[in-house]
């Protein structure tokens, strides 16, 4: 991957919708060049996919939670069937298996308060696999960014060195 590559990664992540074109003139390369280098970043699988970012408050999920949750046993049988469980539930944003205290931590966005706590007691405590869960309130967030490869210096707003 070289400088273009990361300009072309950097540009897609602050704006996934940029047209070819002005994606081409803001990395210095031609639009037909632009263009298979992007496919080429797609087949490499450096570019996962391209999405829509939704504000949850902007669609009535208000109330943001961390949930820390620790199934008991810890093992594939339980494990499998919690993770398709926990993403099929309407109010999760993320998922993620983890090491430590607790086995997976589970970002969710709901209307209120009460629903959150039904949430929680309804499709998670309820479950005969979840030994305990712990709840965190989300006020603030902010995201980081964008994902570079290793190794790669920023050089300051908009310029890269590698």
């Amino acid at each position: 991957m070289d400088s273009v590559d990361v300009a072309i990664l950097r540009a897609l992540q602050n704006d996934g919708r940029i047209a070819n074109k002005a994606l081409a003139a803001m990395v210095g390369v031609a639009p037909s060049t632009c263009m298979e280098r992007v496919a080429r970043l797609r087949r490499a699988g450096v570019i996962a996919g391209f999405t829509t970012t939704v504000a949850p408050e902007a669609v009535g999920r208000t109330v943001q939670a961390l949930l820390a949750v620790q199934v008991q046993p810890h093992s594939r049988p339980l494990v499998d069937p919690f993770v398709v469980h926990v993403l099929a539930q309407p109010e999760t944003i993320a998922m993620h298996h983890v090491t430590g205290a607790h086995d997976f931590v589970v970002h969710v966005a709901c209307p209120s308060t009460s629903e959150l706590q039904r949430l929680v007691l309804d499709q998670f405590t309820a479950r005969r696999e979840v030994a305990r869960v712990e709840t965190q309130l989300i006020f603030s967030t902010w995201t980081g960014g964008p994902i570079l490869p290793a190794g790669t210096v920023t050089a300051g707003p908009g310029g890269v060195r590698t």
